[in-house]
């Protein structure tokens, strides 16, 4: 199958990237001339500038539309406001995870859904097959380029472009730049303070370029999915396929907040209440490195004994911490703090679990 390619594709191979396949998209991996770890302590320390445009987008849009996602996805949008967006899950009925993603709330008759690339099919036709009638499901996933704008300065690149920044951590509000209509959303997944641009596909290379020379004076960075990765892995957030799947349910995960427990319905709602109640699945942990041991998903977890515990479902080498950290799903009974033995390639290394966030966020400063 051929690959997907981006609406800024040109641009990434102008800048040098490596480029590598995303759930069905040809996306940059790395840039050249710094690479994984320069993108990283970018975001980290100043302004990044990523191309997700492999995300998925979705319209549910009618009368009574965000009342019918209510039904469906397991947070409860009567939880935030027009204007606001939230982390929710799409679930089967027996509590494996379709897939996570953001409700952006723009009315209680329209809501815009961004799911994972791989994924926006089965939730677009999982709302379809559900939705009532008069309320329409619309797959719009080559219609818009979504770039994320991360880090500490990011407020000073998007003040420089006179986009709006005074607004509070998960919501959005629509704006102008380039001469183009876009939505800022105050959103990311880096566990830096940054922002999402959703802009119509047609403009994404002007969107860009902005982006780029407004951030020039502040060290901007093109940065690839692979600083993303590394990010969001020091935070401890989920990505699908790895932390979260058919097999792995928000409660395994440790999302149960973004589970609205008192709704009347959601998919999933009775296999995950049992799951809670009984408290006997393997759930998310974090774990991080004594020595100098990397770990990488599959990676087999044991105790002190040699009995398994579970397996790491991500682990890299984290850039800030600069020793290796990881993402496991470990038997309930496992306490933080405990030493615990990861085979990293034939050696025995040992980690200490622990809660994430590996470092510390500044998503909703102020």
């Amino acid at each position: 199958m051929d690959l997907l390619h981006s609406p800024l594709h040109d641009r990434h191979v102008a800048l040098g990237a490596k480029l590598a396949e995303f759930g069905g998209w040809d996306m940059p991996l790395e840039y050249a001339g710094g690479g994984v770890l320069a993108e990283h302590r970018a975001v980290r320390e100043g302004v990044g500038l990523f191309d997700v445009s492999h995300l998925g987008k979705a319209l549910v849009r009618g009368t009574g539309a965000a009342a019918f996602v209510n039904t469906c996805l397991t947070n409860d949008l009567t939880r935030i406001g027009v204007g606001q967006a939230q982390y929710t899950l799409c679930c089967d009925e027996d509590g494996g995870t379709v897939d996570d993603l953001i409700a952006y709330l723009r009315s209680d008759f329209e809501v815009f859904l961004i799911p994972n690339a791989a994924n926006t099919a089965a939730v677009v036709a999982r709302l379809r097959a559900a939705a009532p009638e008069g309320v329409e499901v619309t797959d719009q996933h080559r219609d818009f380029a979504i770039l994320a704008i991360q880090g500490p300065s990011s407020d000073e690149v998007l003040k420089a472009l006179d986009l709006p920044v005074d607004h509070a951590y998960m919501s959005f509000a629509d704006a102008r730049v380039a001469g183009q209509e876009i939505t800022v959303c105050r959103t990311g997944y880096t566990g830096e303070r940054g922002y999402e641009l959703v802009v119509p596909a047609a403009s994404a290379v002007e969107v860009w370029d902005a982006v780029m020379a407004a951030g020039e004076g502040f060290g901007i960075r093109a940065c690839g999915l692979g600083a993303r990765d590394t990010l969001r892995t020091e935070m401890g957030y989920p990505l699908h396929g790895h932390e979260l799947s058919a097999e792995i349910s928000p409660v395994m995960a440790r999302a149960g907040w973004a589970v609205g427990w008192g709704k009347p319905a959601f998919w999933g709602k009775e296999a995950l209440e049992k799951q809670r109640a009984e408290k006997t699945v393997r759930t998310l942990r974090g774990l991080l490195a004594q020595g100098r041991g990397i770990p990488r998903p599959g990676m087999v977890v044991q105790d002190a004994n040699g009995t398994p515990l579970g397996e790491v479902t991500s682990g890299t080498f984290s850039p800030t911490l600069r020793q290796g950290v990881a993402l496991a799903l470990l038997d309930p009974g496992t306490e933080d703090g405990a030493t615990v033995i990861v085979d990293v390639r034939g050696r025995s290394e040992a980690f200490t679990v622990t809660k994430p966030p590996f470092v510390q966020p500044s998503t909703k400063e102020s």
